[in-house]
């Protein structure tokens, strides 16, 4: 491992956040969960840290369980929160966990097999993706809920390749590139229970990425270039770096320019800052926050902007160790 990279690593493995300490050790380090470190720092999640700061926000007497507030407000209600705890190696194991995600699964399933906020019968794009992604992360793989929403995604994507967040089929409207969500939620489902339409519908995925480099669509949008985490919905070139190896693609010569960017930027002491926390102060929300301060979104940070990140770090090095160069 190059040294800057191993020092890199050193800082992630840092007991003081026990998420990352274990997402490290297993997605870095490739240590099995029966190994007792690996049991021992999982145990700590929910006792020290972001996780547990996140959990102690909120009671089971108020949002975690109320279903008209799993969304609103923006970023601060559940829906978000979840998604980070997914990332930080939480599961269904965790009541609290299993409570809310039994609240979203009941309530905001629609019936063509998507979720949404906004109806029952039409899935959204990008709450389907986040919440696939996050159900088969928190153990939710055989619910028949997280199985007809990736059957979702195969029958709402563009004949083109992409997917986009309001309208399907062969309509897209907006930058397609953002719609990333469902390819980051194949990225975590497991391939024996991808059917043939789901390989069809990966392989015109990411297609549809590589030709465009992961970047190259329209005019030059700034927030891509900068790394953000969370990402609620949300893309950057990270984001796209981190599902596109996740899938097996790491080898592809298109993916040169984002990952000369990555590279670019990692700091002499191996790690990477936190460029912005979403939404980005050049999107259309973060212009729109703003204009309406009385109505803007309430930012969601679990670090400083401007500042090495743990998170940030840590995707870096994934991406790079499915490419060989962090290990």
């Amino acid at each position: 491992m190059p040294r800057h990279h191993s020092r890199a690593v050193d800082w992630l493995l840092e007991e003081d956040q026990p998420a990352i300490r274990y997402l490290a050790l297993t997605e870095l380090l490739g240590r099995p969960e029966k190994d007792s470190e690996v049991k021992s720092t999982r145990e700590n999640i929910t006792k020290t840290g972001w996780a547990r700061d996140i959990l102690n926000e909120q009671t089971p007497s108020e949002s975690w369980i109320n279903k008209a507030r799993v969304f609103q407000p923006k970023y601060a209600s559940p829906f978000w929160r979840l998604l980070i705890l997914s990332d930080l190696g939480l599961t269904k194991a965790e009541p609290r966990i299993d409570k809310a995600c039994q609240v979203l699964m009941k309530h905001y399933g629609t019936r063509d097999g998507g979720f949404s906020a906004f109806s029952r019968n039409e899935g959204h794009l990008c709450i389907t993706g986040n919440m696939a992604r996050a159900l088969v992360k928190f153990g939710y793989a055989n619910h028949p809920r997280v199985r007809r929403a990736f059957q979702w995604f195969v029958k709402n994507q563009s004949n083109r390749g992409g997917w986009s967040c309001w309208n399907f089929g062969d309509r897209p409207r907006g930058r397609d590139l953002d719609g990333w969500e469902p390819l980051s939620a194949f990225a975590v489902y497991p391939h024996q229970k991808w059917n043939r339409s789901m390989k069809l519908a990966v392989e015109k995925g990411v297609e549809f990425y590589l030709e465009r480099e992961l970047h190259r669509q329209g005019e030059r949008y700034e927030p891509w270039y900068r790394f953000h985490y969370p990402t609620h919905y949300y893309y950057d070139l990270l984001v796209g770096l981190d599902f596109i190896t996740a899938l097996g693609y790491s080898n592809d010569k298109r993916l040169g320019y984002a990952l000369s960017l990555l590279k670019k930027e990692q700091r002499h002491d191996g790690r990477w800052n936190l460029d912005s926390i979403n939404p980005d102060p050049e999107s259309p929300q973060g212009k729109w926050d703003k204009s309406h301060p009385k109505r803007a979104s309430i930012p969601l940070a679990l670090e400083r902007p401007g500042e090495p990140s743990r998170m940030i770090t840590l995707n870096a090095l994934k991406v790079l160790s499915r490419l060989g160069e962090a290990g």
